[in-house]
């Protein structure tokens, strides 16, 4: 499920743009409604291509039926596990408060040269398995995400309300609860021992907490998440957002020159759109066009910044995603990014035809990358483009290179092909 993160066309802005103003996109948010109807707003999912999908599983849809059998087995996984909390670490932060999330930077080991470890030092690119132990938070986080993810999708394709009975106590644990719930900050994360207790590099592990939105609008209508659930989850929203807005932290990491500062601009205009700010989202989204896409993207299409690290195909395709959550956000907010164009080339879409040719595994890549490549990040990108810009070249290069494992891909629900329009 971690490719649970559609992409309205680019083509179709104007359109996106009339609807919300139409819906009231700042307007309050709406009570529960019926669950066989996806929310109006813009999220990353493709909310109206899962209205079709959803119709096409009540036909019995067999071309559907291994990717939603998948789904299915992953949300009945998540049944049998959590809630999670952030209290239930074994250390403490700095501030002596639970609640406030710690992590371990990834990437950042002992010194072995030193009896204590201390201070650590970066291995850029390999994984300190330090940070994935129950002296930290980061799996629970990623637990949390993936269970809210599957069992609300899952909830909105089957109704089995067990799904959502679970999700709403998964989300009350995290986010609602007093005795368990995460501080809206990010002080302590990714903090490096005998360095730092908390940088603005941590900001990025909470990309899960915006990704799982989609899923809390797919929510709407069950009996287990109420209107005060939702009312409370939109402020906690509201204060992280403003943390991340305002704290040193998160200042730095709007100020990052590569993927951090894209997903910067992810999280704060999904939090924006989640509680009925646009404005916040168009502002990101303007200041976007030469802070990230021209920035980054060279006029060749490459991304200097990620191909400066030790992985290098895996960080290009991260960003890339960042990129397309971040155009799809924008397009709430009436900003076309996916068509935005430097006068010497630098576009999403160069970013794109860059990769693609990398698809194909007989293709050797040429930058560093010393993990095995999840090549699989692949299917996401070549779907969404193809849809985006209308060009089936796209997704004749998923189908070549990943149609067997395609099928059963949370893609076809979540990013379901459609028609060029």
């Amino acid at each position: 499920m971690k490719r649970l993160h559609v992409v309205a066309p680019a083509s179709l802005a104007v359109f996106i743009v009339l609807a919300m103003l139409a819906v009231g996109c700042s307007a309050p948010r709406r009570g529960p409604s019926s669950p066989g109807v996806a929310p109006a707003r813009v999220g990353f999912w493709d909310f109206g291509g899962l209205v079709a999908v959803k119709a096409r599983v009540e036909a019995g849809d067999a071309a559907l039926g291994p990717a939603v059998d998948r789904l299915v087995r992953s949300a009945d996984h998540w049944l049998g596990l959590g809630p999670w909390s952030v209290v239930d670490k074994t250390r403490v932060p700095g501030s002596g408060d639970k609640h406030d999330y710690m992590s371990l930077a990834t990437y950042w080991w002992p010194d072995p040269t030193r009896k204590d470890g201390v201070p650590y030092v970066r291995k850029d690119g390999q994984v300190n398995p330090e940070r994935n132990t129950d002296a930290f938070d980061f799996v629970r986080l990623d637990n949390m995400s993936e269970a809210v993810n599957a069992l609300g999708l899952a909830y909105y394709l089957t109704g089995r309300a067990p799904y959502a009975d679970h999700a709403a106590a998964v989300l009350r644990a995290w986010f609602i609860d007093g005795a368990t719930r995460m501080n809206p900050n990010l002080e302590f994360a990714q903090g490096i021992p005998g360095v730092t207790p908390g940088r603005a590099e941590g900001v990025i592990d909470t990309m899960r907490i915006a990704r799982l939105l989609d899923a809390v609008e797919l929510l709407r209508g069950a009996q287990a998440w109420t209107t005060a659930d939702e009312t409370a989850l939109e402020a906690w929203c509201t204060r992280f957002m403003d943390w991340l807005r305002s704290s040193k932290i998160g200042k730095a990491e709007e100020n990052a020159a590569n993927n951090h500062g894209t997903w910067y601009d992810v999280q704060v205009s999904r939090y924006a759109l989640f509680v009925g700010r646009p404005e916040i989202v168009r502002a990101v989204a303007e200041a976007a066009r030469q802070r990230r896409i021209a920035a980054q993207i060279e006029p060749d299409g490459s991304q200097p910044k990620e191909l400066a690290r030790t992985n290098t195909l895996d960080y290009s395709l991260f960003n890339l995603r960042g990129f397309f959550n971040l155009a799809t956000l924008a397009t709430a907010a009436g900003v076309d990014l996916f068509a935005f164009r430097t006068g010497d080339g630098r576009s999403i879409r160069k970013a794109v035809d860059y990769m693609v040719p990398y698809a194909d595994p007989a293709r050797p890549w040429p930058g560093q990358q010393i993990a095995p490549p999840k090549r699989d990040d692949f299917m996401e990108l070549l779907r969404r483009a193809g849809v985006v810009y209308g060009d089936p070249a796209y997704e004749q290069q998923l189908q070549a290179h990943f149609h067997e494992g395609a099928t059963s891909d949370i893609i076809q629900i979540i990013y379901p092909p459609r028609t060029a329009r």
